[in-house]
């Protein structure tokens, strides 16, 4: 019975290894790392070895002394520094922080609104009884299962502007700085305008048909109903989503890394981006991890708005 009773734990052990090992442990690490300066340096050491031939056997000159040679030996160490607090002091006065918050913000401001504003439209029209609705249906959700780098792929590829099929346009979608901006919010909306359709079709459809019908009869216009039925009624379901692409739009960063790879210059480069090249491109680590623990701070604001916000809609 004991052992009954306990069998629980050994199926919850690869579960906790897991978060231990992928989860806590990195997240320890980093923020250990945030209060160092980590550089990357070179020894060089010159060497003698003797001269060896194809059997592998010494070399000996006149003198039947070791014939030798000079060798350059590179040798790369990190020396890590406790410095405190001063990345996160650093990133304040950052000019290039700046810049990927700027376009971290841009992007915000615009790919999150859209898609809510069309994903709730689709769902208003397919709420509706219209024609093959199962089939559009599971069409329109199609963009959420791909992968965000293969999307960026495959639309860096479309808006190519030396042979891409929508070359003939003239139009600069990735070379101008506005334009590059613009088509990165383009792909995001078309990707998770779907997850904000879907979302806002299901509360529609919970919605019961008793309150269109009285709203009807009271001779209610189709605004009227949008107004003083859907709105009010989906209103924890829009603040929920828009929560949700809030907390995941903060960090976006597979569309831009794949598509423009945060150019031309920093014009599409969000935060998350630059945070990944200094860490991996310029080996800043501990700078990096400091950049990836304010972002944690920012999306955890998000988050804990969205459980208070959830806990008062079910409360």
């Amino acid at each position: 019975m004991r052992w009954t009773g306990n069998i629980r734990f050994l199926f919850l052990f690869p579960a906790v290894v897991w978060v231990l090992a992928f989860t806590v442990f990195p997240l320890g690490y980093s923020l250990y790392l945030a209060f160092f300066k980590i550089e990357q340096k070179i020894e060089v050491k010159r060497e003698k070895v003797p001269i060896v031939d194809e059997q592998g056997k010494v070399i000996l000159d006149d003198q039947g002394q070791a014939r030798t040679k000079n060798v350059v030996i590179k040798q790369e160490t990190n020396v890590a520094t406790f410095i405190g607090a001063e990345n996160f002091k650093r990133l304040i006065s950052d000019p290039q922080v700046k810049e990927a918050v700027l376009v971290t913000l841009l992007f915000v401001s615009f790919a999150v609104p859209l898609e809510l504003i069309f994903g709730f439209l689709l769902a208003i029209l397919f709420n509706q009884h219209i024609f093959g609705r199962p089939l559009l249906r599971s069409i329109m959700i199609l963009p959420i299962f791909a992968t965000p780098l293969a999307v960026g792929y495959t639309f860096f590829t479309i808006f190519y502007e030396v042979g891409g099929p929508l070359a003939w346009t003239g139009i600069p979608f990735l070379s101008n700085p506005s334009g590059a901006l613009f088509s990165v919010i383009l792909v995001d909306i078309w990707q998770w305008t779907p997850f904000c359709f879907l979302v806002f079709l299901a509360a529609l459809q919970s919605v019961p048909d008793e309150l269109y019908e009285a709203a009807h009869v009271d001779g209610a216009s189709r605004l009227a109903m949008l107004t003083q039925v859907m709105l009010p009624l989906l209103k924890p379901t829009i603040l929920i989503v828009l929560l949700l692409r809030l907390a995941e739009a903060l960090k976006f960063f597979d569309i831009p890394f794949s598509m423009t790879g945060g150019g031309p210059g920093v014009a599409t480069q969000p935060f998350s981006l630059l945070a990944f090249r200094t860490g991996l491109r310029f080996f800043d680590l501990g700078y990096a991890s400091a950049m990836a623990y304010a972002l944690l701070a920012a999306t955890m604001v998000v988050i804990m708005l969205f459980f208070r916000r959830l806990r008062e809609s079910y409360d």
